[in-house]
């Protein structure tokens, strides 16, 4: 009501001012006719005179009228330069400032509800250097004040902030024109204020803070880099540090666009993802999987059986996969791609200079233009006492440990209920072992909808995890006295967790699995020396620069996000910003993330999922479409979960979308490119997809958008259309 009110007494203001044809009176004729009796007045009443002038100034810009020019020369040419540059630079900024704030009021929030999405990267960059963009416009007249005004308060950009930029901003430009009020009896026409020389040195003031800026990150630049000396010639155009995902790719397209590149690495090539990470666990899940298949193959119309195998074949199967790929991540191919590899550890010793201690004995200095860290992330080892005397495994030892064991173990406890303690959870229980799940919070799989963690407890209840959710680890004993005895090496292995109502519960175990989560490797490599701010990752700008423009830093010791696609994806913007940033830097793109946990049935997301759309205030509509309905999932007898999307209300605008179910993975790869390239649910239902598919289902979940956004009175008379053609 309030915003209809002010909408209505602004029409009725601007109705006013045109219906008696006020405008009349803000013409230069009309003012070189008046100039004497205006002179008369001000000296008559001068603070009444000066009032009313205020008043009318401010009224006329905050209703964004024609005719400041006229006010500002009029107020020129009766109180002369400097009282009247004063005058007109208080009523005019205080004007702005009104309508910036009525747009505010009455527009921000409609504006911002419609197009938030399309209008988040340019209200980070106003929340950031609004100040700056404001100004630099301010300063050339050429741009319409009053859409300034209406504009900016569009925008995140703060009142007092918009205000005294604008008055700053606009005192060029208001000298310029009050000057000519004093001069006003030779002014022929409003063309003849603004010449082209004054024109062209607006424009120039208009580049100023841009050249500004520019020389400010220079000295900044020489500030932060004060104390160092900079090699007259460098060794390398790049040296990568970290030979994961993020150093690989890095290495990759400094080597393609034929820069000199050193890549170093202390273990094996691949990091995480190929010896610890994704390839071992996935192929721990396949065996897993068909295990499972095994022991319910009646959903198949087979006998039943209970699978016999070797665990030792399984964890050597695994091994060999990795052995497989581990080629495609060789020393051997980086070389024959132009890359130089070296194996050893790496130190920043100054922005330009890295120190290798080789692994074979010896050490190696080299500089180079730009360093990229890639140095990836470890597993977080909970601080419980007892945990070191008990002894514990992380996704980075299992392999190797239980590798060589005979048997699988039998008793297996697992801190964690992210993704990784899932995978790992229901894997291990699929192929036999007394699975005990421990999760601090209420529920796994935190990051996701809770009905999403619902069917993921679900699933791992049915491989036979027993899910401890809401219990803390508190101590582990190596015997039954409660007493910790480091001697007592035959002792029964003990975790004791204790719930929200501090009950403590005992748990006796083989092997205990720590999966709470990892953490970027940040020491070691020269960053506290050098000053690199840390702060659970490295901290790095938008264009991945760390406190030294020259060094960057991507991947898991980057963050935001610790997937290995992410790490490639970063290592795009890290490679080219390097090296041909000083003609052309980009800023790394987040918005559209994609991820998969791969339990069964998987769970994958990208975008928006409800919690975070509520938690954020974001508008959005919910499709859903059962896969229990789809027709291979019912041939293949894994139809459980869905399709949700979650879509601008009354667009098909795609703002996320979580899949539940097999293949979810696979199946989430046309929204994520439909989302890249604004796509929205109508040309997903438009494309053809193969029947009898897993990815119809994306297909039928447009299709319930579509029937959801039945044009129902148009369908009504289309009705009554082929009546009437019936006759």
């Amino acid at each position: 009501m309030k915003k209809i009110l002010l909408i209505g007494l602004i029409a009725a203001l601007i109705a006013v001012f045109f219906a008696f044809d006020l405008n009349q009176y803000l013409t230069l004729d009309s003012l070189k006719n008046s100039q004497d009796q205006l002179a008369q007045f001000r000296d008559q009443s001068p603070v009444i005179t000066a009032a009313v002038f205020f008043l009318i100034y401010v009224a006329v810009t905050a209703l964004s009228l024609p005719g400041a020019t006229i006010m500002t020369l009029a107020i020129g040419a009766v109180y002369g330069l400097l009282e009247g540059l004063i005058l007109v630079s208080f009523a005019s900024t205080l004007g702005a400032t009104l309508a910036f704030l009525m747009a505010r009021f009455v527009l921000r929030d409609s504006v911002q509800q419609r197009f938030g999405d399309r209008l988040s990267a340019f209200n980070q960059g106003v929340e950031r250097e609004g100040a700056f963009y404001l100004f630099t416009l301010r300063l050339v007249p050429v741009f319409p004040f009053f859409l300034i005004n209406l504009l900016m308060g569009l925008t995140p950009l703060k009142a007092r902030t918009f205000y005294w930029v604008s008055q700053i901003g606009m005192l060029p430009g208001t000298l310029v024109y009050v000057n000519a009020g004093t001069q006003l009896g030779q002014l022929d026409s409003l063309s003849g204020i603004v010449s082209p020389q004054i024109l062209l040195s607006f424009a120039l003031l208009g580049v100023f803070p841009l050249i500004a800026k520019k020389i400010v990150a220079v000295v900044k630049k020489r500030r932060v880099y004060k104390g160092f000396n900079k090699p007259a010639k460098f060794d390398r155009n790049l040296i990568v540090i970290g030979g994961g995902a993020a150093g690989l790719v890095s290495a990759y397209i400094a080597a393609a666009v034929k820069a000199k590149v050193t890549l170093v690495e202390a273990n094996k090539m691949g990091g995480d993802c190929l010896n610890y990470g994704c390839v071992p666990s996935k192929a721990l899940i396949k065996s897993a999987k068909v295990a499972e298949q095994m022991r319910h193959a009646d959903r198949y119309g087979l006998e039943a059986a209970t699978p016999a195998f070797s665990f030792k074949k399984v964890m050597q199967r695994i091994h060999d996969v990795i052995a497989t790929i581990e080629p495609h991540d060789s020393v051997e191919r980086y070389t024959g791609l132009g890359v130089e590899v070296l194996q050893g550890y790496a130190k920043i010793i100054d922005p330009w200079t890295v120190e290798i201690q080789l692994n074979d004995g010896g050490s190696q200095r080299l500089t180079a233009r730009s360093i990229v860290i890639a140095a990836g992330a470890k597993p977080i080892v909970p601080d419980i006492s007892g945990l070191e005397q008990v002894g514990y495994l992380t996704s980075d030892t299992l392999w190797e440990q239980l590798a060589k064991e005979d048997e699988i173990p039998k008793r297996m406890v697992l801190l964690g209920g992210g993704p990784i303690g899932c995978e790992l959870a229901q894997s291990f229980a699929r192929l036999g072992s007394d699975v005990i799940q421990v999760e601090r919070n209420e529920r796994v799989m935190m990051r996701e909808d809770p009905e999403v963690s619902e069917l993921a407890a679900d699933a791992l209840r049915k491989s036979g995890v027993r899910l401890m959710t809401g219990y803390e680890a508190v101590r582990c004993e190596l015997s039954g006295d409660g007493e910790l005895l480091d001697d007592d090496v035959d002792g029964e292995k003990r975790l004791i967790v204790k719930n929200s109502a501090g009950i403590e519960e005992v748990i006796e175990f083989d092997h205990l699995i720590c999966a709470v989560g990892r953490t970027a490797r940040l020491t070691g490599y020269g960053l506290e020396e050098l000053g690199i701010q840390t702060d659970r990752t490295v901290v790095t700008n938008e264009y991945l620069e760390t406190l030294y423009p020259n060094i960057y830093a991507a991947g898991d010791v980057a963050g935001p996000y610790q997937f290995t696609h992410t790490a490639a994806h970063q290592a795009w913007y890290a490679a080219v910003n390097a090296l041909f940033g000083e003609w052309k830097a980009f800023k790394a793109d987040y918005s559209v993330i994609p991820w998969t946990t791969f339990i069964d049935p998987e769970v994958a997301r990208v975008g928006l999922s409800e919690t975070e759309a509520r938690e954020r205030g974001i508008a959005f509509e919910v499709t859903r479409y059962g896969i229990d309905d789809l027709d291979r999932a019912i041939a293949d007898s894994s139809n459980e979960g869905f399709v949700k999307v979650l879509t601008v209300p009354g667009k098909d605008k795609i703002l996320g979308v979580t899949i539940v179910g097999t293949h979810a993975g696979d199946l989430l790869a046309e929204y994520v490119l439909a989302m890249k390239h604004g796509l929205g649910l109508n040309k997903i239902l438009g494309t053809i997809h193969t029947y009898p598919t897993l990815a119809e289902a994306n297909k039928f979940a447009a299709g319930e958008w579509k029937k959801a956004h039945a044009p129902e009175k148009l369908l009504a008379w289309v009705e009554k259309y082929h009546r009437w053609k019936r006759g």
